[in-house]
């Protein structure tokens, strides 16, 4: 069970204090967390969903990933907006917004972060590394 002490010991590859470790983010990187004992990448727990371990450490993301699944939400805004889970290369999944014409958005596609948080949503913003129309070639 994870404790908290006041002082938590810092590891080269991160915090070891089992929650994200904000203080240290630069503005422009994903945190996610990797359980020291199997080594499972995670966005935002407190247990490992794997080996339900407490002992995570705060990882800096390279920030590009893969869409896995894309919609498109009318819901509670006055235009339509992308909704996507993207795996990251780390191998976490989050969700967020993938910049560009949401017809042009699917699954499978590469995608590199743009900004950490939508301003509205609080949500990461992606952009697309291919070429949105190559269906239409």
């Amino acid at each position: 069970m994870y404790h908290y002490t006041g002082n938590a010991v810092q590891q080269a590859a991160g915090s070891a204090t089992g929650v994200l470790d904000r203080a240290k983010t630069d503005g422009d990187t994903i945190l996610f967390q990797r359980c020291t004992w199997c080594g499972t990448a995670m966005y935002h727990r407190l247990l490992c969903p794997v080996c339900q371990g407490s002992d995570l450490r705060t990882e800096h993301s390279e920030g590009t990933g893969t869409v896995r699944h894309a919609t498109v939400v009318n819901r509670n805004t006055p235009a339509a907006r992308n909704v996507s889970l993207v795996e990251m290369a780390e191998g976490f999944v989050v969700r967020g917004r993938v910049m560009g014409p949401l017809i042009g958005i699917h699954s499978g596609d590469r995608v590199r972060l743009s900004t950490v948080k939508d301003p509205v949503r609080g949500e990461p913003v992606f952009q697309l590394l291919d070429e949105p129309y190559r269906a239409w070639h």
